[in-house]
């Protein structure tokens, strides 16, 4: 259950006080950075859309509700690819991004191309947790459609893709996965 006080500077609920949530500090300093580089501010460190998804913040008891940081996460990370696409377009021209898309596209669609089961590495120890193949696989599926008839997908649907949990050798790697699913989100938003 969510406390009613919420982070003057930040707006995140926090949880209860002996439940986990992010740390607050940490939060609103990354947030305030994010909204002073989009604001203009000269003094500004740059924040990337590859900083936004990437962030981490160590979780606290009473800290802000995860669920409500990570909306604003996607959000954030979806206007900073946007701008990223229009800054690019605006001092190297429009080939440049098409370049780059298309790179990426390539990349990602040569894995999407393996056949199922084979898309990949197995977890090295038996008793570490993995990715249901076949939930990986559909998803995969939807992200070839997406690259190549243009169905409808955008970077929420692989971020919220949720795989159920097998053991060992009888799923996909879980880090591995993930840091594919995470080009998949970039190029989405870059396209977007």
């Amino acid at each position: 259950m969510a406390r009613t006080d919420s982070g003057a500077a930040a707006g995140f609920k926090r949880v209860a006080r002996g439940e986990l949530g992010y740390s607050p500090k940490q939060v609103e300093k990354f947030m305030e950075a994010a909204r002073s580089y989009l604001r203009g501010s000269r003094s500004a460190e740059p924040v990337t859309s590859h900083q936004v998804r990437t962030v981490a913040f160590d979780a606290v008891r009473g800290g802000y509700d995860a669920a409500q940081v990570d909306a604003a996460l996607d959000r954030l990370e979806d206007a900073l690819a946007r701008r990223e696409r229009d800054e690019l377009i605006d001092s190297e021209g429009e080939d440049a991004w098409l370049h780059e898309v298309g790179y990426l596209a390539g990349i990602l669609r040569n894995r999407l191309l393996r056949p199922d089961g084979e898309r990949f590495r197995r977890p090295s120890k038996n008793a570490s947790p993995s990715y249901n193949v076949r939930d990986v696989d559909d998803l995969c599926h939807r992200l070839l459609d997406y690259l190549e008839h243009d169905a409808a997908m955008n970077a929420d649907d692989v971020r919220t893709a949720v795989f159920r949990t097998v053991t060992g050798q009888e799923g996909y790697e879980e880090t591995q996965v993930d840091a594919f699913l995470d080009r998949c989100v970039e190029l989405i938003a870059k396209i977007a």
